[in-house]
């Protein structure tokens, strides 16, 4: 029988990620970002400007910051030790959205700071490439954990049978993004990995233990 898998984002789930990029836009832009707020792209603004910053500028932005800045990025507290511990009994992969030429220094970023996993890029709702890593590893049992809404509801619609946890690490945004779990989409919301970590092994092997 194949082991229970676990299929994890990457930033706000493992790593933080939108701390260290308010610094960088603060520091090396001149932008100030707003972590509280949503949506996401209307949380920017250039100093000295009431405008928000175009959608096409914040990618850009995104993008610069992948490229030169993902070794500033640290562990959310208790993930390293709870991807271990999820590790000895069942397989964990990455699916992070970034581009691919990316994945690579994703799986280098992430095994300098102890997580030895498989990743896989994606861009776009992740429903389509979670089905594809769920054939791949045939396994019965199966979680997907994201910070973002939007990926609950297309695995939800494509690979229903996936247990769905909402999870963000970073306290300063998880109050103001949408829930998953409230929306329907999700089974559970949980924000650290102290309560998470019970959730998803009962999840995995509740009644075979």
């Amino acid at each position: 029988m194949n082991r229970p898998l676990v299929v994890t984002d990457c930033d706000e789930v493992l790593l933080h990620m939108i701390r260290h990029f308010r610094d960088w836009l603060d520091k090396s832009h001149d932008i100030d970002f707003e972590m509280e707020g949503n949506p996401f792209v209307q949380s920017m603004r250039r100093r000295g400007s009431d405008e928000d910053l175009a959608e096409e500028d914040v990618w850009a932005l995104l993008g610069g910051f992948f490229d030169t800045q993902m070794d500033t990025q640290v562990p959310i507290d208790g993930a390293v030790a709870a991807i271990a511990e999820l590790q000895r009994d069942a397989d964990v992969v990455v699916l992070t959205n970034l581009r691919d030429k990316h994945n690579e220094a994703r799986r280098r970023q992430l095994q300098a700071l102890g997580i030895n996993a498989s990743v896989y890029t994606n861009q776009g709702p992740k429903g389509d490439a979670l089905s594809r890593i769920v054939a791949e590893h045939k396994a019965r049992r199966i979680v997907f954990i994201d910070d973002i809404a939007n990926h609950h509801q297309s695995a939800a619609e494509t690979v229903p049978d996936v247990q769905r946890l909402h999870f963000c690490g970073e306290p300063a945004i998880a109050p103001h993004i949408p829930c998953a779990h409230q929306a329907g989409h999700a089974h559970a919301r949980i924000d650290n990995w102290a309560e998470a970590l019970p959730w998803i092994r009962h999840t995995l092997h509740g009644d075979t233990q």
